[in-house]
């Protein structure tokens, strides 16, 4: 799909799409509960899908409607053969392959896009220390075995998803296990968010420096309803439209999440946009954006839309250690560069980040989306900012995350026509 976008600015409320990395988690914790749960939710994605759709081959069931889905748990006995089709999602693929040993007797796993390019070599080391059989080292791929309880040493510094897999199913073997994390925590706040639902579920991890200690043999428990939190990362991208030239307010988001991209407010103030909150809703409009540069580790998936808020902001800013950005949907700092420069920013690549030197306003332009959804974001955001009007190529990859967007774009003003 290619759309054509006429720049205006952004104004008005909208209400925060239901969080993908929450989402996935309660998914998996209720899959695993000792009875059914409801999760109530206000959108649904692709990403999602994949979860939906991988945990029912691990043997959990599901009734969807239009905002809530009824989870059947997973019955203790595995399942003699798993098709695990993970899509495009790296969370999915991540979080679940620990599980698709336990809960199957030989998994088939594949997997779409990029998926067979990203980091997940460490995961699959540690599991076949302890019990786990793959048959290759990268999708597709079929794993088997059984999982035992031990120590499980895994790089922090690649994927926090790696740690988060493991902290969902250690707790289901027979034995006492110790996670050890090398390599310091990228992305911390979201094990911290893993960690949150698996103590409502009633699970026991007990943290000590980079060591968890996680006892065997326990019962995930529900609470039986069950909400999802709104999604820190793509509201970035109404709320970064606020600081460019409207008025945006995003409502029903936690500020004490532990989703790391709620730093988006804290990052749009040190620019120098106006940012207001009460209670769940957070408002940004514009002054005189300034350049700040900041280090990204702990929030790649920012990235793409604050190098939007940099190309338009007075001064130079750098960003830097986000080179596992190489390793997304797309290379995404590659995809960054070439979009905003086909639009007329002044950025340059960097090893593991960007140089950006900003503009008043950009030119407009074509963008290739990279079948990226941040990226297809990032760039109609962008032209609000821009004199043109900007065609973005393969805008589709949005419905990865957010199905709606260009819906809510229009409903805030913005001007979108599809060409194809």
């Amino acid at each position: 799909m290619d759309v054509k976008i006429t720049p205006s600015a952004l104004t008005g409320e909208i209400d925060a799409i239901s969080s993908k990395s929450h989402f996935h988690r309660l998914l998996i914790a209720a899959a695993l509960a000792n009875k059914k749960s409801v999760i109530f939710y206000n959108k649904m994605s692709d990403d999602i899908k994949a979860t939906l759709r991988c945990l029912s081959k691990l043997g959990a069931r599901f009734d969807i409607t239009e905002h809530q889905v009824s989870v059947t748990p997973i019955k203790e006995r595995p399942v003699q053969k798993a098709l695990l089709d993970f899509g495009e999602c790296g969370t999915t693929y991540r979080l679940l392959l620990p599980l698709a040993v336990i809960f199957s007797e030989s998994a088939e796993l594949s997997g779409h896009g990029r998926l067979s390019k990203r980091p997940i070599k460490e995961l699959c080391r540690t599991l076949s220390e302890n019990g786990a059989v793959f048959s290759e080292s990268t999708l597709p791929m079929t794993v088997s075995g059984n999982l035992r309880s031990g120590i499980y040493t895994i790089p922090g510094s690649v994927s926090s998803q790696y740690i988060s897999g493991l902290l969902f199913a250690l707790p289901l073997l027979k034995g006492q296990s110790e996670l050890v994390v090398e390599d310091g925590f990228s992305s911390r706040g979201y094990i911290d968010l893993t960690l949150d639902v698996l103590k409502e579920f009633g699970i026991t991890v007990i943290e000590k420096g980079n060591r968890f200690i996680i006892p065997g043999e326990q019962k995930y428990k529900t609470k039986g309803n069950l909400y999802c939190e709104g999604d820190w990362s793509n509201s970035a991208f109404w709320l970064a439209a606020g600081a460019i030239g409207g008025r945006v307010s995003v409502k029903d988001l936690n500020d004490k999440s532990y989703q790391p991209d709620r730093d988006v407010f804290n990052l749009l103030c040190l620019f120098g946009a106006s940012v207001k909150s009460k209670k769940a809703k957070f408002t940004v409009s514009p002054i005189e954006l300034k350049a700040y540069s900041f280090d990204a580790d702990s929030i790649p998936d920012l990235v793409p839309i604050m190098s939007v808020i940099a190309a338009l902001s007075d001064g130079n800013t750098v960003i830097f250690n986000a080179g596992r950005l190489r390793e997304k949907e797309s290379d995404r700092l590659s995809a960054i560069r070439a979009f905003l420069s086909s639009l007329g920013a002044d950025i340059t690549e960097t090893e593991d980040g960007l140089n950006i030197n900003g503009k008043d306003s950009l030119a407009g332009g074509e963008v290739d989306g990279c079948n990226d959804h941040r990226i297809v974001m990032a760039a109609a955001i962008a032209s609000c900012g821009c004199r043109g009007e900007v065609v973005i190529h393969g805008a589709e990859a949005i419905n990865k995350s957010y199905p709606d967007f260009f819906e809510d774009f229009t409903a805030l003003g913005g001007r979108v026509k599809v060409l194809s």
